[in-house]
């Protein structure tokens, strides 16, 4: 049984997200794109590398708000 305040059985639609977006290939965490387009990016990519310095393939691509990297 959980606690009352946790059930969330009544929330429904785009409100049920909650938390950051992030990367459907390497799982790291996204920041909003700053020429206010609706896309995302690494958080501070670093040529081919992710904020912790890992190499990935999409470090350096536009991702769409599900986390997939942009073709192309």
């Amino acid at each position: 049984m959980t606690h009352p305040s946790f059930e969330s059985h009544e929330v429904h639609g785009p409100e049920a997200r909650t938390g950051p977006v992030t990367c459907a290939s390497c799982g790291c965490r996204l920041t909003p794109a700053s020429d206010g387009r609706q896309a995302w990016v690494h958080f501070s990519p670093m040529g081919g590398r992710d904020a912790r310095g890992c190499r990935v393939s999409c470090a350096d691509s536009v991702h769409d708000a599900s986390g997939r990297a942009a073709a192309g």
